[in-house]
């Protein structure tokens, strides 16, 4: 079967409002940039999204965050976006912060089907005891609070059960792509993108090129094209940022 969609517009076009995302990518390695600025352009909100953190003020989830459309996020970090912050603490935005081992986790059980599981990560902390703030007022009360996890005990240590997470809608991007929806990830882009890809009803891959089936070896795949349902080519493949740059000066010739 042949995945591939006509334009990024295309692929995300039954996206609805107030849908349920996992996306793929860690900071801004590995994001689905063309398919985030298609969901800009398409206006849709209400956005329910996991993603280990939500891109920097101006790329990424970033975008879809400045403009109002997300109204709840699930993730490990909030990174670099200060508008990320700023929504959170002023109510605008409901956040549930999970430990980055265990959201991963949650999105690979989703995509296997297992609907729970029980995990040391969290035990001891509000992680266990419940009451962290996921949704602030517009005077700083907390209005919602994390729930207590049900605990039991293997090995002599405390475990807490943590539920799986399915979306109806993944977004990913991949180094390539055959046509069936087979993918090959490049190097740290590996970070959550195949994880997220798996927890998708339904789930849109924007690759930096796609090949005929059969030219990637078997073994080269990381992701079987049976979890994949759309393939878009990447708009700009060499556009691809980095939070913070950090370099030294060149050594001086002795």
């Amino acid at each position: 079967m042949d995945k591939v969609i006509p334009s990024p517009a295309d692929a995300v076009a039954d996206i609805p409002d107030g849908a349920s995302l996992a996306v793929g990518g860690f900071g801004l390695c590995g994001i689905p940039s063309t398919l985030i600025a298609a969901l800009v352009a398409s206006g849709v909100g209400g956005l329910r999204v996991a993603s280990n953190n939500c891109g920097v003020d101006d790329w990424g989830l970033g975008l879809l965050l400045r403009e109002g459309r997300i109204s709840r996020m699930t993730s490990s970090y909030v990174g670099e976006n200060k508008e990320f912050a700023r929504q959170y603490l002023s109510g605008e935005l409901e956040v549930e912060l999970v430990p980055q081992g265990t959201l991963a986790e949650r999105l690979r059980a989703g995509g296997c089907g297992i609907p729970a599981f029980y995990t040391p990560a969290g035990v001891g902390t509000q992680v266990e005891e419940g009451g962290l703030p996921w949704r602030y007022g517009r005077d700083g009360e907390v209005l919602l609070a994390s729930p207590p996890k049900e605990v039991r005990r293997f090995g002599g240590r405390d475990h807490l059960l943590e539920e799986a997470i399915t979306a109806d809608f993944a977004l990913v991007r991949a180094a390539v792509a055959d046509r069936h929806g087979n993918l090959v990830f490049h190097a740290a882009a590996r970070n959550f993108n195949p994880l997220a890809a798996m927890a998708g009803r339904v789930t849109v891959v924007e690759a930096e090129r796609i090949v005929e089936p059969g030219e990637l070896a078997p073994d080269a795949i990381h992701l079987a094209g049976i979890h994949v349902d759309r393939v878009v080519l990447v708009t700009d493949p060499d556009d691809k940022r980095v939070e913070r740059r950090t370099t030294v000066p060149a050594a001086q010739e002795i």
